[in-house]
């Protein structure tokens, strides 16, 4: 990647609950919201609202095809031309879009994150920089338990069968393969100050040059 070539697009991934959204945060909270483009693979869950409640509880959401990814693909690459995109907005308790969407500005730099954003060859392609978050299973197995009880509405139960039955074997497939595609390692996420200052630090360079060529 040469620093003349603008926008930059950056893609974190890692398995769920690797501390991954805890990173992008970070870096949107100290380089500015405003400076960075950030599309959640979250937010492009195909909907399922034309399935019955029951149905979509047991939707495999770990797999990659309950992601659209060409609609992600079609937003990355209306934001390298300089066009604003409106983000789709995805409701985990029911499984659907919401009507209204995020509108997200053209900046210098797109951030893509989702667990299984290195998977699909088409949209790693488009990312310049691939970062990989790395945290050990039972830490990562602890905080989706916290964040589907108390964000999604989720029981205990559910949560473990799903794990057991999906996120486990996912991560297994697909999610911890494709971190042979990342130029950068992170262990232990967010908690990582050391490696987060470089990243950051790394963006932070590439915004300047940017400045300095506009």
């Amino acid at each position: 990647m040469t620093l003349d070539i603008f926008p930059v697009v950056v893609g974190i991934a890692g398995g769920s609950g690797s501390g991954k959204t805890t990173v992008v945060h970070q870096i949107l909270e100290r380089v500015g919201w405003d400076r960075i483009a950030y599309l959640p693979h979250d937010a492009y869950y195909k909907d399922a609202a034309h399935l019955p409640p029951a149905e979509r509880a047991h939707l495999n959401f770990d797999h990659p095809n309950s992601l659209d990814n060409a609609f992600m693909i079609e937003h990355i690459k209306a934001l390298l031309r300089g066009e604003a995109v409106d983000v789709p907005l995805y409701d985990f308790t029911t499984h659907t879009r919401r009507p209204e969407t995020r509108r997200v500005l053209p900046c210098p730099i797109i951030l893509v994150e989702g667990i299984l954003v290195f998977v699909d060859e088409a949209l790693r392609d488009l990312m310049d920089i691939k970062i990989f978050v790395e945290t050990d299973a039972d830490i990562r197995f602890i905080r989706r338990l916290l964040r589907d009880i108390h964000e999604r509405g989720r029981t205990v139960d559910s949560v473990v069968e799903q794990y057991q039955t999906s996120v486990r074997p996912m991560h297994l497939r697909f999610v911890e393969p494709s971190k042979r595609h990342a130029d950068i390692l992170i262990p232990e996420g967010g908690y990582n100050e050391v490696a987060l200052e470089m990243v950051i630090g790394r963006i932070e360079s590439l915004l300047a040059a940017h400045a300095a060529l506009t």
